[in-house]
């Protein structure tokens, strides 16, 4: 026992194995006492004692010596393999995680009331900002973090999941203007602290904490901090306490925004932050992105437009030189401007400046598959999901971007990827089930697709994301209509999704045969659409929904002409992304109004780029019907879909 406890360490073999030692020869003892007594080993073999004493030949030399040596030499073999063997794993094990690498936990909230958990959500989101401009860090994004609860048990298992070696857990104490925060680091495998700090501040000194904070993580952790990025630490946002307290009430809504009524409400603190304070640069920059954000994602008015427009003038004047100020203006060029070769170096200088800032790697990796940079594109949305592995969206962009160059394998192996976190999330199944549809293994997705159950809240993405789609290739159409109709009769839809579920409804009735039904909701789809079109004359998407309109409603040649205006706003040249979707609409409404050449010729350029087109969509879309006795498209539907060149 003594030689396992002093040469086991030297071969860095686990405690475990000692005691195992130890337990072997507890119980191995009296059974070797008891067999030493009973038996003897002699040239024939072992024999019994008194058989052994009774034999009259002379004995040789017993040879138990040998088997002593050879089990000891093996025994010793084994250790040293194993020490060698368990070092080495530990060594794999800790190279794949970098020491430099912390998650800020969400901050406890021990104010006594309770509305102040804003602000509790608010230093935590300062403090982390701040440790992320750290470039020798690695920074877990909030979204990744924000699911967890502010104290948990199971450190090293968070630590697992979310690919770092240090977490930050803190509370925070608010009682009017008086401000007490407790910090502490803890290094995940040991769950040794490596630094705590407690704080007691009044509120217009709060921004202290936040830099003195950010600067011990760097010490503790031994990343050196350049010049500008301790100057940048230091910067204290503005000295108007109550404004700072309004943007952090903004920080606290702004990240858990989803609809179009959480994002309006958020708006209002930046607002008011700004009233307070005129000159709080990073409040305005915060404005630019959300309502940049707002324009391009869900209604593209032109107020939105000049709201986002007049923040970035005024964030510029103040402080032109302040990386969120530069990102607000890179998000206004990109999502207002849709200028993507201005915007793209504009992200791109900023990857230093904030080198933990997941919206540049995401952003960047849009902007590349819309200029069909695609392998460019998954390094940028791969490098987004280290710093922020648990945010589905950025899976959904991984697996995306896959099946868009026709990596079907890689698109489900990003979906498996994503499921075995998120098991039950809907969007998530019906992501995969759309690669299903993709290799018209149709089975494969109504197995997926049976486990969702659509509701007023998540149905859009549902819908949307592969209901519709299956109803079309099954052509069974009746389950379908009767959710849309559900749906519409619902109120409160944002005016984006009532469009799409009209405009779905009416595809659905006249593929079903439903004439007049059909005709009722193309016509109401239109007017819908074209009173869109007013307030935004140059989304590309509506005058593509118009011309699925148009085309519903029988008119070939007004169908054309706006699918074709809407390739004139996003051409494939353009955007590599959307482009394609406009064309393949194109192909659509060329094959059912006999344009057949059109069609064919079409179908023919998409199948050789990136895009979601494949030969199973055009196999099972009832739309290409007219097309299938022709030859040429009888063996563009039946190729394998192999991947597209890039």
């Amino acid at each position: 026992m003594q030689v396992a406890s002093q040469i086991f360490p030297f071969f860095e073999i686990p405690n475990w194995a000692v005691r195992l030692v130890v337990l072997l020869l507890i119980i191995g003892f009296p059974v070797a006492l008891i067999l030493a007594w009973a038996f003897e080993l002699t040239p024939e073999g072992l024999k019994r004692t008194a058989v052994a004493d009774a034999t009259s030949a002379p004995r040789s030399r017993s040879r138990a010596w040998i088997y002593v040596v050879l089990i000891a030499g093996a025994l010793s073999a084994g250790l040293f393999f194993l020490g060698r063997f368990t070092a080495s794993t530990k060594q794999s094990v800790s190279a794949e995680v970098s020491s430099k690498s912390i998650a800020v936990l969400p901050f406890e909230n021990l104010s006594r009331d309770p509305d102040n958990a804003y602000f509790a959500a608010g230093i935590q989101d300062e403090i982390l900002t701040r440790i992320a401009k750290i470039g020798a860090l690695k920074v877990i994004s909030r979204v990744s973090t924000r699911q967890y609860s502010a104290r948990p048990e199971n450190l090293s298992e968070i630590a697992h999941q979310l690919g770092v070696a240090n977490i930050l857990e803190g509370s925070v104490q608010r009682a009017a203007n008086q401000v007490h925060v407790n910090v502490q680091l803890v290094s995940a495998a040991t769950e040794e602290h490596l630094w705590a700090e407690s704080y007691d501040r009044k509120l217009e000194n709060i921004f202290g904490v936040e830099a003195e904070v950010a600067t011990a993580v760097a010490e503790a952790l031994k990343a050196k901090l350049t010049g500008a990025e301790q100057h940048a630490l230091e910067q204290k946002p503005t000295n108007n306490p109550q404004a700072y307290d309004a943007y952090l009430r903004g920080i606290a809504l702004y990240g858990e925004a989803y609809t179009l009524d959480e994002i309006s409400k958020s708006r209002q603190p930046f607002e008011e932050a700004v009233r307070l304070d005129p000159n709080f640069a990073m409040a305005w920059a915060m404005l630019v992105r959300l309502y940049s954000g707002w324009y391009f994602w869900l209604e593209a008015k032109p107020t939105l437009r000049e709201a986002a427009q007049k923040s970035l003038e005024t964030a510029l004047r103040l402080r032109p030189d302040l990386p969120e100020v530069q990102l607000a203006q890179a998000f206004y060029q990109y999502f207002v401007l849709r200028d993507l070769e201005g915007a793209r170096p504009n992200f791109e200088r900023l990857l230093t400046k904030l080198p933990n800032d997941t919206d540049i790697p995401s952003t960047l990796a849009i902007i590349a598959l819309r200029q069909g940079r695609w392998d460019e594109g998954r390094v940028f949305v791969d490098r987004a999901i280290e710093l922020n592995p648990r945010d589905r969206d950025l899976r959904h962009e991984a697996a995306w971007t896959r099946e868009a160059t026709r990596d079907f394998a890689g698109a489900l192996r990003c979906y498996d990827e994503a499921l075995s976190i998120w098991p039950e999330n809907p969007y998530l199944i019906a992501g995969k089930a759309s690669v299903y549809q993709s290799l018209g293994e149709l089975d494969q997705a109504d197995a997926l697709l049976q486990k969702l159950h659509p509701t007023a809240k998540n149905a859009y993405g549902l819908i949307a994301g592969g209901i519709y789609d299956q109803a079309k290739l099954r052509r069974r159409y009746t389950d379908t209509i009767e959710l849309l109709r559900s749906l519409l009769a619902q109120a409160g839809s944002l005016p984006v999704a009532t469009r799409s579920y009209r405009l779905m409804l009416s595809e659905l009735e006249r593929l079903s045969g439903d004439v007049v039904r059909a005709k009722a909701s193309y016509a109401q789809a239109r007017g819908e659409l074209e009173q869109a079109l007013k307030e935004q004359p140059d989304d590309a998407w509506l005058f593509e929904d118009l011309a699925k309109v148009y085309a519903g409603l029988g008119d070939g040649q007004l169908a054309m002409k706006y699918v074709e205006r809407a390739i004139s706003l996003e051409p494939v040249s353009k955007d590599a992304w959307g482009g394609p979707r406009h064309e393949y609409q194109r192909g659509k409404i060329a094959a059912r109004f006999g344009q057949k050449d059109l069609a064919i010729s079409i179908l023919a350029h998409l199948l050789t780029i990136p895009c979601g087109v494949t030969p199973a969509w055009l196999r099972l879309d009832p739309d290409f019907d007219a097309l299938r006795g022709d030859p040429r498209f009888q063996k563009l539907s039946s190729t394998s879909p192999n991947t597209a060149d890039k």
